[in-house]
């Protein structure tokens, strides 16, 4: 895109360029305006001000020499093509500046948009209780809009539990349900002994606060989400899915599976609707397994035929040295997939299972920023130990 980008910068001066040309190539009839007319017209929707405003005096400069050089069969042609000249120019200026002013706020909001992802999703810490955690979210970048899309990972005293989830629809109703979502999580992850007694927190929470604001959309809005633990010790995974796309789970010689079991009962925000109760699905989670969380995001991606983009049979047989690089590699894939047509927000996660040791994590930013300048040699044998 950058050498197109460029070329597209001379297209202004490549119009007034073939302007020039066609005049002095052709008869006199015909005239050679449209070129002129559209230089400034061009630059005002690709270019600054200055470069606008440069446009438009070079065809105007244009026009005038070539008035006297070839005139027109009627001198009444030249004066109509100046004059056309100068009202595209000022018109120009104005399209210019109402372009750069309307890039100018979308850029603020997308930061604003962004600041707001950023407060509701933190990132979860690199290493915890023996795992490595990775997270990413990818905007589809379509315009300023802030997706539902959302993750949660927390050390708990049943274990390390996780969310990744799928608001209904965008903007600021959407944010309101994640930051509902987070929150319950954040406090029933604490306290409810069980995933299925903490998938009904979260329920009650959406209906409570939906019934409380309207913005969060009570009569149609409802999450999907997969909840996800990893008691101490750290060789089994239990999960519960809530009408999301199935995990996967990444065994250390490539294989790649999928973590579904039971059916998928109805998404968080639905249980009006009828009773459906949860049921854990509980499988092993070897050493130097990745378990990867994602939203639809992923899987609705679709390339130029309209195929859908399969993270199973893509990941299959590949291995990733960390989470963060299995990241990277599946961002990288869904892109080129989709040809950069990304049509959603993507919120991944991936936990990789070290040697399942517990090693709760130092916490105090003084601390941390003292063993950052002077490490130990007890915290180097525990920081390599971590892996």
């Amino acid at each position: 895109m950058r050498p197109l980008r460029g070329l597209v910068r001379w297209l202004p001066a490549a119009l007034i360029a073939g302007g020039v040309l066609f005049d002095l190539l052709t008869p006199a009839k015909y005239s050679s305006a449209p070129f002129f007319i559209s230089a400034p017209l061009v630059a005002a929707a690709l270019l600054a001000g200055r470069a606008t405003l440069g446009a438009a005096l070079a065809a105007l400069a244009a026009t005038v020499v070539l008035a006297f050089v070839r005139p027109a069969p009627e001198v009444g042609e030249s004066l109509t093509e100046v004059v056309t000249e100068l009202t595209v120019g000022v018109l120009a200026l104005g399209i210019n500046r109402i372009v750069r002013s309307s890039v100018r706020k979308l850029a603020s909001a997308r930061c604003i948009a962004e600041a707001a992802q950023l407060a509701v999703l933190p990132a979860p810490p690199a290493r915890i209780s023996g795992l490595r955690v990775a997270a990413r979210y990818v905007a589809a970048e379509a315009d300023a809009r802030i997706g539902g899309d959302l993750y949660a990972v927390q050390d708990t005293p049943h274990g390390v539990r996780v969310i990744v989830g799928d608001v209904r629809g965008k903007g600021l109703g959407a944010v309101e349900a994640v930051a509902v979502v987070i929150g319950a999580f954040r406090e029933a992850a604490e306290q409810e002994r069980t995933l299925e007694g903490l998938a009904a927190r979260l329920e009650r929470a959406l209906q409570r606060e939906g019934a409380r604001r309207p913005s969060l959309d009570a009569a149609e809005g409802f999450t999907t989400a997969v909840l996800a633990e990893v008691p101490p010790g750290g060789s089994v995974l239990r999960m519960v899915n809530r009408g999301h796309p199935a995990p996967l789970l990444l065994h250390p010689d490539g294989r790649a599976r999928e973590v579904s079991g039971a059916a998928p009962a109805l998404p968080l925000g639905m249980g009006e609707l009828g009773a459906w109760p949860d049921k854990v699905t509980e499988c092993a989670f070897p050493a130097g397994a990745t378990l990867l969380l994602f939203t639809d995001g992923v899987t609705e991606a679709r390339d130029a035929d309209g195929s859908f983009y399969d993270p199973q049979g893509l990941l299959h047989g590949r291995q990733f040295r960390n989470p963060e690089a299995l990241l990277d590699a599946l961002t990288a894939d869904v892109a080129r997939h989709a040809g950069g047509r990304a049509a959603d927000d993507m919120a991944l996660l991936a936990i990789r299972r070290g040697d399942g040791r517990h090693r709760p994590a130092v916490v105090g930013s003084a601390l941390a920023q003292t063993t950052a300048r002077t490490p130990s040699r007890a915290v180097r044998v525990q920081a390599g130990r971590t892996d």
